[in-house]
């Protein structure tokens, strides 16, 4: 059996975690619901992004969209191995570091 005091301690200590627990989530969402709210004023009024003309997206800069690049270890023109592009991975576009993929500066 496990005594009274313990009991009592188990119990507070469940209701202190369990208004952490509400108090915490409370603020999670009031704080997201806050920012959606800011980012679609923020959107509203902002101009598109001139780099990407408003996408978020544009053909990746290393690879020229094709997905692959040509790369040697050493420098033997030889022996060139084509490799996924490490800057899309092989989505043949990057997110624009002008706005960062939101499409508006």
């Amino acid at each position: 059996m496990i005594p009274k005091q313990f009991h009592v301690l188990g119990k507070g200590a469940a209701i202190v975690f369990g208004g952490f627990l509400t108090l915490n989530l409370a603020a999670t969402v009031a704080i997201g619901a806050f920012r959606s709210v800011a980012e679609r004023k923020r959107k509203k009024s902002a101009l598109p992004c001139g780099i990407c003309k408003g996408k978020g997206f544009y053909l990746c800069k290393l690879c020229n969209g094709n997905a692959t690049i040509n790369w040697s270890p050493l420098y033997d023109p030889i022996h060139i191995n084509p490799c996924v592009c490490p800057t899309c991975d092989g989505n043949r576009v990057q997110r624009c570091l002008n706005c960062l993929g939101n499409g508006y500066s």
